[in-house]
């Protein structure tokens, strides 16, 4: 059983996800949150697996939030609500911690989706779409400010093979684990063990976070296309 805390400032947005969530035999909601102060006590209280968080709210946002929840330690992931896949908030949510977003109009099977593979300890986000929301926010310096080797030379990547640096380049740009096994003629569940390997390392919490990291190390630059 999954449990679940509702943050969302509109009532009646919160009825209708504790209606969906109630009637599935897998979830069940520890508490519905109105801000995110609140959020965050009840978080801390209630412990649930997955705190499912709406971004824009008045007084404490859904990001300050989904921050203090993750800076606590806390073992509650966040999945983030957001209106349009080329939020600024998603992206700024994403960084401060979140496991992942869903829009805010997703069918109810998609977000009982997300919910369970969040608490299972995947992110939620399609790889693309993920890749095109960092390429529009990410900051980056200006064109020749550092050289590929100066990049590379980030602490965070340093530690990496050069086999994993492959897989976490091809996870920033946007691969699922079956294409990342095709690419580089390797099974999926090798795969697999390197992006297990690539997060304890790099101190990744999910996948989200790891392509987070790989575009601002410079790993993997906006609008770049893959390498062949």
């Amino acid at each position: 059983m999954t449990t679940v805390l509702i943050v969302d400032d509109q009532p009646l947005q919160r009825l209708g996800f504790r209606m969906l969530l109630e009637n599935n035999p897998d979830t069940s909601v520890v508490g519905e949150a109105s801000h995110g102060a609140e959020a965050v006590r009840q978080t801390a209280e209630l412990r649930p697996d997955v705190v499912l968080m709406d971004i824009r709210m008045p007084g404490m946002d859904g990001i300050e939030a989904t921050r203090l929840i993750v800076a606590s330690g806390s073992r509650s992931k966040v999945l983030v609500l957001t209106t349009f896949d080329g939020d600024a908030y998603a992206y700024n949510a994403l960084r401060a911690g979140a496991s992942g977003f869903l829009l805010k109009d997703a069918l109810p099977q998609d977000l009982l989706a997300g919910i369970r593979a969040v608490a299972a300890g995947d992110s939620v986000a399609a790889p693309a779409l993920t890749r095109r929301l960092l390429a529009a926010f990410v900051q980056q310096p200006p064109p020749g400010s550092e050289t590929d080797d100066e990049t590379l030379a980030d602490p965070r990547l340093e530690v990496l093979t050069k086999r994993e640096h492959e897989v976490l380049e091809a996870l920033a740009q946007g691969q699922t684990n079956s294409e990342i096994a095709e690419r580089l003629v390797l099974s999926e569940s090798t795969i697999k063990t390197h992006v297990s390997r690539i997060l304890g390392k790099i101190g990744a919490r999910d996948r989200v976070h790891a392509v987070i990291i790989a575009y601002e190390t410079g790993l993997v630059r906006p609008d770049v296309p893959p390498h062949n």
